[in-house]
């Protein structure tokens, strides 16, 4: 099939396998060298490649374009590998490929992390590929027979296709560690076990309250606030003002339970957080489905705090003031256990604080819904959406500074002056929740935590990196227990059910 055009194909095919693992060079945190690699991670890069050039020589028809456009589009994916480790300290995997048609619907979450020195090389690449094929090169079909193309690109992805198929025999072991994985296989072959390992059936998850005993005697009113990037700052730098966040530290003297918290994600990644605490599952019980499991998982209908309360008479409700279909959550709410699921389109103009609906406003939203349900005991799950960054898209006023510090920061920190902004408007967003559960005849309940720490990659330059631990407390009316302990998330929502008397208390 091959053998008319194997001069006019094999050079740009060694270019696109040469370049491929050259680039890889490039990579964050780093690969091993290619001789040190399993035959079988060989055998799939090189499949892949192939396929790769085989499916866009198709729609091409020119050798060379093909070849640069294929190298441009594996740079692409290592240019938004190395802006994702940079922000996230985490590198490229599959599950990330959905968030290019995000970057499409979100920009404004994505785009601005790539950076403009990694947009300008993306650019040139595309646009080298798209001069050199338009211009210098002819197409295949303008020499040789339709049928005859065709008959090479099938003898391609014939090619490629059997070294993935042989790659893809031994079914080589991956720890489930980014960097790890992609230090071992390399890139594609990454790539290619964590979309293997996404194809098999979802485990079976156990059910959420297996040790249910009520103690309570009447069912109280639960506010849970799973608050967006936030962290108690004051931890990072001593000289944030300490009123900055003086009702989140009055209420957690004043909770049954409080401390640091240790969440799924670093940065960003909400939803393993968010995961974590409505199914109480840590990331060893879910597999691959760690890194966003509301690509599948959570579809599959997962047993969750929220489908138990349900079942002991609650209405449940989420409140999310941001694109109802952002991450699915229109359709995976219910799903995991939610009667009622409300969205921006319950928000006004008014209630922004920056470019996203602020925290206030949002506890206005909270305290109407516990107005409205005065008959029937009602779960809130608020994710807030104000603290969401990029940060360094907004910029410091004068006042932001003398409200935030007592000593001003080094240099580099602007990311932090507006992070603390915002974080005075969590601070009211608490006060507010709490004066309201209060002021009902119910008992009432508000746990509160935050899904990751910020991104801010300058500010930890200048004053060290977190570990990553947020913070949490909760509060019930009228409680007087107080214990300080630290707890990781998948934890904190049976804790919570136990202090409400909705569960078992630990012997």
């Amino acid at each position: 099939m091959l053998d008319g055009y194997s001069g006019a194909i094999a050079l740009p095919l060694t270019l696109v396998l040469l370049g491929s693992w050259l680039f890889e060079r490039l990579l964050l945190p780093g690969t091993n060298a290619v001789w040190r690699r399993h035959w079988a991670s060989l055998a799939l890069h090189a499949g892949l490649c192939v396929v790769m050039f085989a499916l866009v020589l198709a729609v091409l028809l020119r050798p060379w374009f093909t070849a640069m456009t294929v190298l441009a589009l594996l740079m692409l994916v290592i240019q938004v590998n190395n802006a994702k480790f940079h922000a996230l300290r985490e590198p490229f995997i599959a599950q990330d490929f959905e968030y290019f048609t995000d970057a499409i619907k979100h920009p404004r979450l994505y785009l601005p992390f790539l950076g403009i020195a990694r947009a300008v090389i993306i650019g040139l690449g595309f646009a080298s590929a798209l001069y050199a094929g338009l211009t210098l090169e002819a197409a295949l079909t303008a020499a040789s027979p339709v049928s005859g193309v065709i008959a090479v690109v099938l003898g391609l992805l014939m090619v490629g296709c059997l070294l993935v198929w042989l790659g893809a025999r031994p079914t080589l072991p991956i720890s489930l560690q980014p960097d790890t994985d992609l230090w071992q296989l390399g890139l594609l072959a990454s790539i290619w076990r964590y979309y293997q390992e996404e194809r098999r059936p979802c485990p079976q998850m156990p059910a959420y309250a297996q040790d249910a005993v009520l103690t309570a005697t009447e069912l109280p009113n639960v506010v849970i606030v799973q608050s967006e990037s936030f962290f108690d700052a004051r931890r990072l730098y001593a000289g944030i003002r300490p009123e900055v966040l003086a009702e989140f530290s009055a209420l957690q003297a004043q909770s049954a339970y409080h401390g640091q918290l240790a969440v799924a994600a670093w940065g960003a990644n909400t939803v393993r957080t968010e995961f974590a605490f409505l199914s109480g599952l840590a990331a060893s019980a879910l597999g691959i489905h760690r890194f966003n499991p509301y690509r599948k998982l959570a579809r599959t209908g997962i047993p969750t705090l929220a489908s138990y309360c349900r079942s002991l008479g609650y209405r449940t409700i989420c409140v999310h003031p941001y694109i109802a279909s952002f991450y699915g959550r229109d359709q995976i709410m219910p799903k995991l256990g939610f009667d009622e699921f409300i969205d921006i389109t319950q928000f006004k103009a008014a209630d922004y604080s920056g470019p996203y609906i602020g925290d206030t406003a949002l506890a206005a939203k909270v305290c109407s819904l516990l107005q409205a349900h005065a008959s029937q005991p009602v779960l809130v799950f608020v994710i807030t959406m104000e603290n969401h960054g990029p940060l360094h898209l907004e910029q410091v006023q004068t006042q932001d500074l003398a409200d935030a510090y007592h000593t001003l920061p080094p240099d580099g920190c602007d990311d932090l002056s507006i992070y603390v902004r915002h974080l005075q408007n969590a601070d009211r967003m608490a006060a507010m929740l709490r004066e309201q559960l209060q002021s009902l005849p119910q008992p009432g309940w508000l746990c509160w935590y935050g899904d990751h720490v910020p991104i801010m990659p300058q500010v930890y330059q200048a004053l060290g990196t977190p570990e990553g631990q947020t913070d949490y407390f909760i509060w019930g009316k009228g409680q007087t227990q107080r214990v300080a302990q630290d707890l990781k998330v998948e934890d904190l929502g049976r804790v919570l059910l136990r202090a409400m008397g909705l569960l078992k208390p630990v012997p």
